[in-house]
């Protein structure tokens, strides 16, 4: 996602200045740097820009905030937070890269896809014996 940031081309765009509310589901990418609220955004890449405001659930492969979230975030491949990200809301995906900065008031589970949940995931290898 970080070619998004060097201005690769994306599918979609909520532009500066700009608001969309609804359901958004996008095949390919999107980067928003207006304001988006609604029920869910489901799209493969997301890229929140320093001026974009999301107030929604986001399902996606890979995200990159840099601007305001409120809502979830399941990724199924990174969430990159950078350091004027500001994130309320809880973030699910197997690797997490926080920057010195950032502001995240939520709680993080990093796990694999695995279908166990992690809690227990954890105490079962911590409860066997002699392993």
């Amino acid at each position: 996602m970080a070619g998004a940031q060097r201005g690769e081309e994306t599918n979609s765009t909520i532009g500066l200045n700009s608001r969309f509310e609804g359901k958004f589901a996008v095949k390919g990418s999107i980067r928003i740097d207006g304001k988006f609220e609604g029920e869910v955004l489901i799209v493969d890449k997301v890229f929140i820009g320093p001026s974009g405001k999301v107030k929604t659930n986001i399902k996606a492969t890979s995200v990159v905030v840099e601007g305001i979230l409120i809502g979830n975030i399941h990724a199924t491949n990174r969430v990159l937070l950078l350091p004027t990200s500001r994130i309320l809301g809880d973030i699910q995906t197997p690797e997490l890269i926080i920057q010195n900065g950032t502001i995240l008031k939520g709680r993080c589970t990093i796990s694999h896809g695995s279908d166990q949940d992690a809690r227990e995931l954890i105490q079962s290898l911590y409860d066997r014996d002699g392993e």
